[in-house]
């Protein structure tokens, strides 16, 4: 396979995290950066061309990528940048709102199979990796239910795209979101149980937010704590730092999850499935998600595919460097 030219789309956390990522993956070269704010990412970044990413048409020719890693939010950017780019390009991009996921597949998908391109969506750790987890452990314990949990350790996990989705609000100049699994709801699925929960019953939402000296902290409290599809399933607090407190105290980017399924086989004999991934940063962890995935779209779009795709529809094999014979070796 020669050696796939990879666009970042979009730099920040992830973007950062994708650069880094790169250097490791020796079938890939950067082709270079797009953004909305060029002149910000030139002051971080030197000897790599970074170009306006409105003018799609225009940094495609120049850049000629074999696909763009789109890295930006999915309550704003994602949701109009996606079906835009893939009309030009093979995209790669980690859409995590689970709730809106089947809508925003059949929006790629009729851009991306129009243009002939392929586009994967939603990956990462969760949506991505944990979704296939979930799909293997309901398929080998029929009749069971894969729970998601996050953030397990005493601090939580840090949840990039809910902090995205915190920094929209009008007034909030900075945030975190952390994460906390409810530990006896994981208890309940170990011991076989299998209940019926909520998203409440599974986790906790704690936000850190930096807020203008002029903002209605109430009105911001209210619509963090009602926004549909981030937080208003759950128990959420609201916590109002400063801008040295946020950077001093909440400045890292850890988080942790497991997948857990438990049920019976045979003659009821019980049994159990457990995944579990420690990230000491998230959007590290995202970005080396995202570069393999963009792997994967680029032997996609060989074959001649073309259309929208997630984790679920490729195989294993097209994530890896490694030939069939050396996976069959080193990895069966």
């Amino acid at each position: 396979m020669s050696t796939i030219r990879v666009v970042v789309a979009g730099y920040g956390n992830v973007g950062r995290g994708v650069l880094a990522s790169l250097e490791n993956n020796p079938d890939m070269v950067l082709a270079g950066i797009v953004s909305r704010s060029p002149e910000r990412v030139k002051k971080e970044i030197s000897n790599v061309p970074v170009l306006l990413m409105n003018d799609i048409e225009q940094w495609v020719s120049e850049l000629r990528p074999d696909v763009a890693i789109l890295c930006g939010g999915s309550k704003n950017d994602l949701p109009e940048q996606t079906a835009n780019i893939c009309r030009f390009v093979n995209t790669v991009d980690s859409f995590d709102n689970h709730s809106c996921i089947p809508q925003y597949f059949e929006k790629v998908n009729t851009a991306a199979t129009a243009s002939g391109k392929v586009s994967v969506i939603s990956t990462g750790w969760d949506p991505g990796v944990f979704s296939m987890e979930r799909v293997l452990a309901n398929s080998f314990l029929p009749g069971s239910r894969a729970y998601g949990f996050y953030g397990l350790g005493e601090n939580g996990g840090l949840s990039m795209g809910h902090s995205d989705a915190l920094r929209t609000i009008a007034g909030v100049l900075d945030a975190r979101q952390y994460t906390h699994a409810i530990h006896a709801s994981i208890d309940k699925v170990r011991n076989g149980e299998n209940p019926a929960f909520t998203p409440g019953d599974m986790h906790e939402r704690v936000c850190f937010v930096v807020a203008a000296p002029d903002a209605d902290k109430e009105k911001i409290t209210a619509e963090i704590v009602n926004m549909p599809g981030y937080f208003a399933p759950y128990k959420t607090t609201v916590n109002f730092v400063s801008a040295e407190e946020l950077k001093e105290k909440y400045s890292g980017f850890p988080h942790d999850g497991l997948v857990v399924a438990s049920g019976i086989t045979g003659k009821g004999n019980p049994a159990g499935i457990e995944y579990r991934c420690q990230w000491g940063s998230n959007p590290e962890a995202t970005a080396n998600i995202l570069v393999a995935h963009a792997r994967a779209a680029v032997r996609l779009a060989n074959e001649g595919r073309k259309g929208a795709f997630t984790i679920l529809d490729i195989p294993p094999a097209y994530f890896s460097t490694l030939s069939k014979e050396e996976l069959l070796k080193h990895w069966m």
